[in-house]
């Protein structure tokens, strides 16, 4: 399950990739911004165009090669997943050290959009596929998710809460306050995503001062269902680990789905509120600082 890989149909100004290596995991007044270590397991900030190299890699052989998305042809000749996104954004990265160097060793990545990278992109990602103006205004820092994936190989590990470890501390970093991204479930077809699809709607649709919505040229209604004709626990159980990672995390959606034929996936915009997530990571940061 990924966030957001989504279409990209608008222009997005280009920067060179040399810049990349202008950023990364430090912070010029307080160094890194973070850096965890678990066993050969290492979480940090891609810092260089090599780093980003290997991260979109990586993407390439779980979208396009596991997963069935259709890359273009450049992408293609290339093996690499890539959008002009990529030059503006931070890019957290898991690395598993006993695999070597280079890209090889990347084994997980989320891809994360402040406010400062959406300005100098000209928009948010999700922006092509949501009404997000409400999110967009909101008046504390905000973050966008997207291009989550995980190596097959270590989707069983600790790679996953590894990245959440990850997001947790920069968002503490950057007091971000709102997090949200387009959530994919598999498949095209909404009737067959009948029952996640109005499980969401009805039981996690977003407070009106929060709520996204689907553009009108790509809205498909998620009110497939009537709340009577599923059983709300049971579909809780089998959505995507992902989403129910967010929901676990008071997470809510948006209204529409929007059908994405590039990745194969139907979209739900999700937003959450960052007070579990930094509430969680100062329980942490106190404890480390109290052994410490």
């Amino acid at each position: 399950m990924i966030i957001g890989p989504g279409t990209d149909p608008a222009p997005v100004p280009r920067e060179p990739v040399a810049a990349l290596d202008r950023r990364g995991n430090t912070d010029e007044r307080n160094g890194p911004i973070l850096d965890i270590v678990s066993g050969p397991l290492e979480v940090r900030l891609a810092g260089s165009s090599e780093d980003i190299d290997a991260v979109q890699a990586l993407r390439y052989r779980i979208f396009y090669e596991t997963m069935g998305a259709r890359p273009s042809r450049e992408m293609r000749r290339q093996c690499r997943d890539f959008d002009p996104f990529d030059a503006f954004c931070d890019h957290l990265m898991v690395l598993d050290h006993s695999r070597g160097r280079g890209a090889d060793a990347v084994v997980g990545t989320y891809r994360l959009i402040r406010r400062e990278a959406a300005r100098r992109c000209g928009r948010f990602y999700s922006a092509a596929e949501y009404d997000i103006s409400r999110l967009v205004t909101y008046p504390g820092p905000v973050l966008e998710l997207g291009r989550s994936c995980v190596d097959p190989a270590y989707r069983a590990r600790a790679v996953m809460p590894l990245l959440w470890s990850g997001i947790a501390t920069y968002v503490f970093h950057y007091d971000i306050e709102l997090m949200f991204g387009c959530a994919s479930l598999p498949g095209t077809d909404p009737d067959q995503l009948a029952v996640p699809l109005s499980y969401l709607y009805h039981y996690h649709l977003a407070p009106p001062e929060l709520r996204t919505r689907a553009l009108p040229e790509r809205y498909v209604d998620m009110r497939r269902l009537d709340p009577g004709d599923f059983d709300p626990e049971r579909t809780k159980s089998v959505l995507p680990p992902l989403i129910k990672g967010y929901l676990r995390l008071g997470g809510f959606v948006g209204d529409g789905a929007v059908i994405d034929d590039q990745f194969n996936t139907t979209d739900v915009c999700v937003v959450v509120k960052t007070d579990l997530v930094t509430q969680k990571y100062s329980r942490h940061y106190e404890r480390q600082s109290r052994e410490h």
